[in-house]
Order: C-alpha cells, then structure tokens, then sequence
C-alpha cells in the first residue's frame, strides 16, 4: 500500500491520503510531503512524476530490476538517491539488501522501493521522535531516512564482528569440525562482500549530500547530516577491518591444518619406528639358521626381552622430543 504523509509548518498534518492530491499540497510553502511506493507499477510512479516533474532516467533507474551501485544523481528539479537497508538473516545467517531509491525535491521526498515487505516503520518513528527538527522540511525527512540506513548497515557489521569472534574460538577448540567451520567461513565473506559493495559508496553519497548547494544540511540539520556522516566513516572503517580479519583467519585456519596434519604424520611415522623393531628383530630370530638360544626357552625369553627394550627406548625418545 502507498503511504503518505503531510507535514505543515513542522507539524504533521495528514497521514495516508490520495496519491492525487500530492500536487496539491506541494504548492504551499508551508508544506513538506512523504510518498512511499512499495513495488509500484509504471502508472503508479508515472503519477508521481508528472506531478514532481521527475527525470526520465531518474524513474527508469528506480523501477530497474537489477541492483545499482548507491549514488546521487543530480537533476535540475530535484535529486535521486539509491541506498539499501539491509539485514542479517538470523535463521539462515545469510544478508539481505534491500534497494531503497528515493526523489528528494525542494518539499517532497518519494521513496520507492521493490520489496514489498522492507520495513520502513523505523524511520516513521524516527520522524516522530524528532518533531523539533520537523521545521526543517524536506531535509528532516531525509535525515531520518538515512539515519535508519546507515544504523541498519552498522549493526549488520556489529553481528558480523560477533560471527568473526564466534569463528576465531571454533577454530581453536581441540577437535574442531571442519565442515562447519569451512560452511561459516564462506557465508562470512560473501555477507562481507555484499556489505561492502552497499557500505563503501555511502561515504560518497552522504558527504555529497552535505554539499552547501543542495541546501539540505545546513543550518539546524548540520550537526546531524555529520553524525550520520561520522557513523558511516566508521562502519566503513569496521568493515574493512573485518575484510582483514577474515582473511587472516584464512590463512591461520590453513595453517593450524597444515600444524594437525604435520603432528599426525609425526605421530604415524613414530608408531610404525616403533612397530618395526619388534618385526625386526622377531624376523631375525625366525630365519631359518642357528643362533644363540635356538630352540630353546633362553632364546625366547632374549628376544622377548629385545624387543620390550628396543621399543621402549624408541618410544622413550619420541614422546621426549615431542613425536608421541
């Protein structure tokens, strides 16, 4: 469903009505106006274009079916943002991105969006928390919109750091199960991937949205449109310490394998040293020749005593130098 809301003077006015009437209200000066198209069709949003006298190229890019990079395009009327809110699955652990377009005019702001189910309830309530902002018009709207993304991307790094931290103590335990450990190594990187291809263009678009030329953070909303800077400098910071992380796990993971690996072949190698003494000497003893104690009780209570020692000195020397 479409979802509006009317602000006046820095008071919301009216909530959920007709599409038809956003004309209406952006003409008074007074007035800042939110549209939210979840998953509209092209008559839906061509409404709202006409109306607004959004671009051409703008609509296009917002009813595009494939995942653009996030941006600001510049037009004369207005400016087009695309953004995604994402969240980390914790069923399946998996990350889901939802592209978020939004046209930012001089007193409306239309957000639109293919997933009918993205949760924008987030961001209404950020507006409603911060009503003395609201004077501010079209830029409070935003604020709030960007807000609840960058924080959203943020706490998806936070649980990856979790994730990470979780990973680094399965890979010391004694008897660690490597297909888990390999499953949630490669689910890590690639949310990390996806993250850091919806992160790292942020810092552009936010820093773009402070310019004095688009009027938008100045004034009241300046100190605001910088903490929203100042979190996304860091969630980008965090991200790409935890690219290094992984990939440090990586090769410890590779290593400490290449370590058990090296500690089985030593341990093998020793008990077949030692396994080979008693068939030895017992080898000897069976050749078909006299020797001392041949046929006799002495010659086997000899052997048998050769044996014992032999191998007991063997394994005496490895379990001192570590190979048992």
């Amino acid at each position: 469903m479409v979802s509006t809301r009317l602000y006046r003077d820095g008071a919301l006015s009216a909530e959920d009505f007709p599409v038809e009437q956003v004309a209406e209200h952006i003409h008074d000066p007074a007035a800042t106006v939110w549209v939210d198209l979840p998953a509209p069709a092209d008559a839906d949003i061509a409404v709202i274009a006409d109306e607004l006298g959004l671009h051409r190229l703008a609509v296009e890019d917002a009813l595009h079916d494939e995942l653009q990079r996030p941006k600001l395009d510049h037009y004369d009327s207005h400016l087009f943002l695309v953004a995604y809110v994402v969240r980390l699955d914790p069923a399946t652990g998996v990350l889901e991105a939802g592209e978020l377009a939004a046209f930012i005019t001089e007193r409306a702001l239309v957000t639109v969006h293919r997933d009918e189910h993205l949760d924008l309830g987030d961001v209404l309530r950020r507006w409603d928390d911060s009503t003395e902002l609201a004077e501010s018009g079209v830029a409070f709207l935003v604020h709030g919109l960007l807000d609840h993304i960058v924080d959203g991307q943020f706490a998806a790094v936070q649980t990856l750091d979790d994730e990470v931290e979780a990973l680094e103590e399965l890979m010391f335990e004694d008897r660690p199960t490597d297909r888990d450990l390999q499953r949630r190594a490669v689910r890590l990187r690639k949310n990390l991937t996806t993250l850091r291809r919806v992160v790292l263009p942020m810092r552009e678009l936010v820093d773009d949205l402070r310019h004095p030329d688009h009027d938008l953070a100045g004034g009241t909303l300046g100190p605001y449109f910088q903490d929203v800077y100042d979190n996304v400098r860091r969630t980008t910071e965090r991200l790409q310490g935890l690219r290094e992380l992984v990939a440090t796990l990586r090769e410890t993971q590779l290593n400490l394998q290449s370590t058990r690996l090296n500690m089985i072949m030593k341990k093998v190698t020793s008990w077949a040293a030692v396994i080979a003494v008693p068939t030895a000497v017992t080898g000897y003893y069976g050749q078909n020749v006299p020797y001392p104690g041949s046929e006799q009780v002495s010659g086997f209570w000899m052997s048998t005593v050769v044996i014992v020692l032999l191998s007991c000195g063997l394994y005496w020397l490895f379990k001192r130098r570590d190979w048992l």
